[in-house]
């Protein structure tokens, strides 16, 4: 579990986000996947839901036929931006370039 200690500056959140090119921030680290197909997508959510379980760390996520909609915070910390979602992010990016998604962060709807 995250606390308010755990919580990155904003400043930690902009360097993470300088390995992090699939994401940005936007109330948290936020990013769309598009796959090639409705199956691809699938496959995406299914290695996220690992990943979440790996490390007991879930993010909101929605789908839409082909993307995959993603943001991560960490609710026991306030809903701020924790080292877990950084590393859950990373992840993710890892899955899914595996399976060929591409990242279209600024896709993510405006808050």
């Amino acid at each position: 579990m995250a606390g308010t200690e755990d919580q990155l500056t904003e400043a930690a959140i902009n360097d993470a986000l300088g390995d992090l090119p699939d994401w940005k921030y936007q109330g948290g680290l936020v990013t769309v996947y598009k796959t090639s197909t409705a199956a691809d997508a699938l496959a995406l959510i299914a290695a996220v839901g690992e990943i979440a379980e790996d490390q007991n760390h879930h993010p909101d996520l929605e789908w839409r036929y082909n993307r995959v909609f993603l943001r991560y915070v960490s609710h026991d910390a306030g809903g701020q931006v924790t080292k877990r979602d950084v590393a859950a992010a990373t992840a993710v990016s890892e899955a899914a370039a595996r399976v060929g998604a591409a990242a279209q962060p600024e896709r993510y709807p405006a808050s």
